[in-house]
Order: structure tokens, then sequence, then C-alpha cells
């Protein structure tokens, strides 16, 4: 290993100086360089009053001392920053400039720094002197310090580290050998917050051509041993991550977040299985419903036909008329099959529907038509309006929602309810607005409509999933939201979706 005189100012790269001072047997060094730059020359972390007298020595055996115009801080730590305010007055420059991060300059200023503030984040991360000197910055929030960054020299292709790849070493040499990673383990592992992010500086690092690195403590090291330096950086467990507590309660807190994570996964199974078998128990309620009157109308003519018969007092063309009545109410049980065969086929392809013919056949299967005098609706159409989906989901949820302004008509006794359903186009959206008159909903009640098994109908009425699901079906299927608010009269549902037409 060469030795210096590390009296003397060294450089290190072409114009690149260490001025620093050599404390016997302390393993914390700290080394401030000089890049001379005529009169536009750099300081860079130029340390505490402890090296103050020594610095400023070797820089004045190289240049005149104001012939420095940039004072560069990658950090604001007294070891780094200390010696800045005697600095300047030794500069004695109406247009010094610290240079350093604008979080730094925050509170640097609290050492009584009086020069002005060249913010690198304010400056495109580049410093470019009149004489077109270049100075790259790159910053490393956090390694350690909130505005920590690096100086990349390109013409040199020098990186002024700061505290990264700075070393602990009781025995000191000023350039690295193979053996350097075991003298900077210990600072990186104290000092850097955590492996990743850690990592995330050496990432940017490792992507530039170096030949030397010039940490603030520790050696400097030479191109040889920079690569794989970086590689066992990167691996190196530090910061909150070394205590082995920590590292306990972080794993515990991992399989915490799995297991959660699989028990909201079969919750959810769970909900679909169940909503799956109301939806059958409704489903068969609702053929029932839809079947009674024709059944019976069917049954009567039958009665009616056998008795005429009997009596043999049937009309020419009587019999013809009737089976004609027959047959229509036969084919309309059969569309009602069809319908609700529709309805719950499972169908996992998305496609782009037709809003509208959705809206439609929702409005059939709860047979909310002119005719039905208990809910009387009212509908403004959009007939172009399209979202991409699944059909058949998106029925059940309009489905789902007249259900339950059916259900608060019957619970609360009311002889007919007005439903007012509008769609439109709101900038790239499509919006469905569901309204009725019916009272609105409850204050208290109101955060929880949605939720899964809150229901204010009696058990043998449902199972608190219909809202619950539709709201999933809206916002995990059709990337949508589905939110309800009380209007003056009662309350409306708001479907929001993409419009693809």
């Amino acid at each position: 290993m060469t030795k210096h005189n590390y009296k003397d100012a060294i450089e290190i790269a072409k114009n690149i100086y260490w001025v620093g001072m050599y404390l016997q047997d302390d393993p914390f060094q700290c080394h401030p360089y000089f890049i001379e730059n005529g009169n536009e020359s750099i300081l860079v972390d130029p340390g505490s009053m402890l090296e103050f007298e020594e610095t400023v020595r070797k820089v004045k055996s190289i240049a005149d001392i104001s012939s420095i115009k940039y004072i560069i801080l990658h950090h604001q730590d007294p070891d780094l920053a200390a010696a800045v305010p005697e600095i300047e007055k030794l500069i004695d420059r109406d247009d010094l400039l610290i240079v350093t991060h604008s979080r730094t300059a925050l509170l640097i200023k609290h050492y009584l720094v009086s020069s002005d503030y060249y913010e690198i984040d304010k400056n495109e991360n580049r410093l470019i002197t009149l004489s077109g000197f270049t100075l790259e910055f790159y910053t490393t929030p956090y390694c350690h310090a909130p505005g920590a960054f690096v100086s990349y020299e390109p013409e040199t292709k020098t990186l002024f580290s700061g505290d990264i790849f700075g070393g602990i070493e009781k025995s000191w040499e000023f350039y690295a050998d193979e053996t350097y990673f075991a003298k900077a383990k210990q600072f990186h592992q104290e000092y850097m917050p955590s492996k990743d992010i850690f990592n995330f500086a050496l990432q940017k690092i490792e992507k530039l051509d170096l030949e030397l690195i010039a940490p603030q403590h520790g050696s400097i090291i030479k191109k040889q041993y920079i690569k794989k330096l970086i590689e066992d950086m990167k691996n190196l467990e530090c910061g909150i991550y070394i205590d082995a507590n920590y590292n306990q309660e972080l794993l515990d807190t991992i399989n915490e977040l799995k297991e959660k994570k699989e028990t909201i996964k079969e919750r959810d199974r769970q909900l679909f299985e169940q909503s799956k078998r109301a939806e059958m128990g409704e489903m068969i309620g609702n053929i029932a419903h839809q079947w009674r009157q024709p059944l019976a109308i069917i049954s009567t003519i039958l009665a009616i036909l056998k008795e005429k018969n009997s009596a043999k007092v049937l009309k020419n063309g009587e019999i013809e008329q009737k089976i004609e009545t027959m047959e229509e109410k036969v084919e309309y049980m059969s569309d009602t099959i069809e319908d609700f065969m529709n309805y719950y086929k499972p169908n996992k392809d998305r496609s782009i529907f037709n809003i509208n013919e959705a809206l439609q056949r929702a409005l059939k299967i709860t047979n909310y038509t002119p005719l039905n005098h208990q809910i009387k609706v009212k509908t403004t159409i959009d007939e172009e309006l399209g979202t991409k989906g699944h059909i058949n989901e998106f029925v059940q949820v309009i489905v789902s929602i007249l259900s339950n302004i059916y259900d608060i008509k019957n619970i609360r006794s009311l002889p007919f309810v007005n439903v007012d359903i509008k769609m439109q186009r709101e900038g790239l959206d499509a919006v469905v607005t569901i309204s009725d008159d019916a009272g609105g909903i409850e204050a208290d009640i109101l955060p929880k409509i949605f939720n899964p098994y809150f229901t204010t109908k009696h058990q043998s009425l449902g199972t608190g999933l219909g809202l619950h699901i539709a709201k999933t079906i809206i916002e995990n299927n059709m990337n949508g939201s589905l939110s309800v608010k009380n209007n003056q009269k009662g309350a409306t549902f708001i479907i929001r979706m993409k419009n693809e037409n």
C-alpha cells in the first residue's frame, strides 16, 4: 500500500484534491475535497472545526481561498458542515453559493450560514460553471438524511458519495483494498435506515461510469473494487432490519397479513355462495310470482271449458279462442323461464353490452312495467350508452336495487312508490341513477347499507347480501362505483361506469 504524506493536499484525480486531516487512531476519518476550477473552484463537504485550519491550509497550497465560488454540502451533519461560517469569512465573496438540496438548506441555516443557496432539486440536479465545468447530482434520500445526494464529475468519472461507501477503520488506509467491505459494513448497518432505501440509492450509482469514489468517511475506492463493493452493499441488511426483534415482528406482521388475506378471500367465497343460494330462492319465488296469475287464468279457462262441455253449451269457435288465450299465457310463462335462465346463467367473458338492454331485462324480471300499479317507473334513456362487464351481473345489480325499493314499500305499507331511472353521459362515464320517493334511508343506516349481512328486513325477507354483492359487482368486476344518498323524498342509487360507446 502506497504511503501518503497526509500533511499535504493529495491529488486523487485531475484537478481534484483531498484536503482533509488525518486524525491519529480515529476510526471516523472525515474527508473534504477541493476541485480546482479557476475563479469558480469548488469545496466539497468542508467538515467541522476540528479540521478547519488544516483544510484551509491545504486549499491555500493549491489556490487562493477566494477562488472558491461553490461549497457542496451533501447533508447537514456537523462533521460535514460546521466549519462553513468560518470558511465563508475567509472566502469573502458576495457570489459564494452553498450547493445542497432544498430539504438540507432548511437545516444548514442554523449554523448561521450567510451565503445564498444553489438548491440542486430546483436546478435540474446539475451545476455548470461559466467555464463549462459540470457536476451532476443524484438524490439518495434517507441515506442517511432526507435531502442526501451524491455528486458526479463526468470528465474524471469521480463520485463524491457523501456518507455512502463510508467506512469505520481502526487501521485507516487512504485507498481501499479488496477487504474494504468489512470496514464499511458496520458504518452502513448503523447509518443507512433500511436495505430497501439503501438499494434505491445504489441502483442509481451502479448505472454511472465510475473510475473513483470519494466518500466523506473511510477510504477512497478505485475502479477495480467498485463493482464488487456495490454488489456486497446491495445484500447488506442495515438500519432497523439488523434488530432481531424487529425482524421477527416484521415476519409476524407479514404472516398475519397473509392470514387476513386468506380469511377475506374465504369470507368472500362464502358470501358469494350464500348469495347464489339466496338468488336461487329469489329466482324460484320470482318465477312463482310471475306464474301465479297466468296459471290462475289457465285453470279458470279449463274449469269453464270443462263445465260448458258437460252442459253442452260451448259455442262455435269458443274452444279455439280459449286455447289461444292459454297458449299466450304458456308462452309468457316460457319467456319468464328464459329470462331467469339468462339472468342467472354464469358468463365470465367480459364484453361491451348495452346498458338500456340490461335495464329492460331487469324491469321485466321484477315486473316493473307500466301496468304495475304498486311500482310506477319513469325512465329517461340514452340507448347508445354501453359499458364493459357481464350483462347478467349488471342485471342482478339493478334487480337488487329495485327489489330493495319494493321491500321498503312493503315494510312502510306504502300504497305505491314512484321510481325514476335515468341514464346519462358525464364526461367519459355512463351514469345510471335510480331514485324513489319511499321516504329515504335513516342517517344511522345509510353508511352500513352496503355492508355484508346488514339488513333491516325480517330474516324471511332478506339475507343482507343483495346490495353488498351489487357493490362488489360494480366496483370489483366492472371498475365502477355504486353509492347511495338521500334525496328530498327518498333515496337515490348512483352507478358510475366507463362509457364504452
